[in-house]
């Protein structure tokens, strides 16, 4: 003979699927091969899913400074190779960016650069501004009448 079953037990996942036990005991001895009744029963159990956090592939190489010479950034990134789920921890971030100077940028010829040269070429002077158009050079041609009272 024996005794009526136990409550349940905990199940043995805190999420998740697991599996759970109850047990009965015998209330008078048995004699051996005489127990044809199971003592334990086993059985599944279901909580909520378990929370699933983010997961990222690892960084890619630092990308080539997007500047040729100055100041610039690289870039790396990650991909996400699975979202979080049920209260899993989210992702965090996936593209760092760092500052980078390649070399300092050289300017190009300055025009006062040239103005100098010349200025040396004549002995310290600067070259003479061009004199403003007069009317013949323009092309147009100037006559101009003079009279003069003559007293007598």
């Amino acid at each position: 003979m024996v005794s009526e079953w136990s409550e349940w037990g905990h199940c043995s996942v805190t999420c998740g699927l697991g599996m759970r036990i109850r047990r009965r005991m015998l209330k008078t001895p048995a004699l051996p091969h005489q127990c044809g009744e199971p003592l334990e029963e086993v059985e599944k159990c279901m909580l909520p899913e378990c929370p699933v956090d983010c997961m990222l592939s690892d960084w890619s190489e630092w990308s080539e400074c997007n500047k040729s010479c100055g100041k610039g950034h690289m870039i790396r990134s990650r991909m996400v190779k699975l979202e979080p789920q049920f209260g899993g921890l989210p992702c965090p971030e996936t593209v760092q960016r760092k500052k980078c100077k390649i070399r300092k940028c050289t300017r190009g010829p300055r025009a006062s650069s040239a103005n100098k040269k010349e200025e040396r070429r004549r002995g310290g002077k600067a070259a003479p501004a061009p004199a403003p158009a007069s009317e013949e050079s323009l092309g147009t041609s100037v006559h101009t009448d003079q009279h003069t009272d003559q007293c007598s």
